[in-house]
């Protein structure tokens, strides 16, 4: 997929708190133009990470699929990201899950 065929971004998370030792974690699921013939899905892994990591590392794993255009060199915010680039993007975490939920 080219940079410019990127309508949309849906980004799915659930989150799982370990009380024992006091840490989040995080697995998201990452669905580039959903509903679209060239629909791609990104998976990432149980991660250890809190608040809007999630969010953070979804974009990260999406940018290395297009390493060689300028939103990946330069840090951009996800406004300018969305006009720049006429993109929807949409993202939301699931908290309270249980750890077997993020393994899944």
């Amino acid at each position: 997929m080219k940079l410019k065929e990127l309508k949309t971004i849906d980004i799915n998370a659930k989150e799982w708190f370990d009380q024992v030792n006091g840490n989040s974690y995080f697995s998201s699921v990452v669905t580039l133009n959903f509903g679209q013939p060239n629909e791609k899905k990104i998976i990432l892994p149980f991660q250890i990470g809190y608040g809007s990591q999630y969010h953070f590392e979804s974009m990260q794993e999406i940018k290395k699929l297009f390493p060689r255009s300028h939103w990946y060199k330069k840090i951009m915010f996800e406004s300018e990201i969305k006009k720049k680039y006429n993109l929807t993007i949409n993202s939301n975490i699931k908290k309270n899950c249980l750890k077997r939920e993020l393994e899944d």
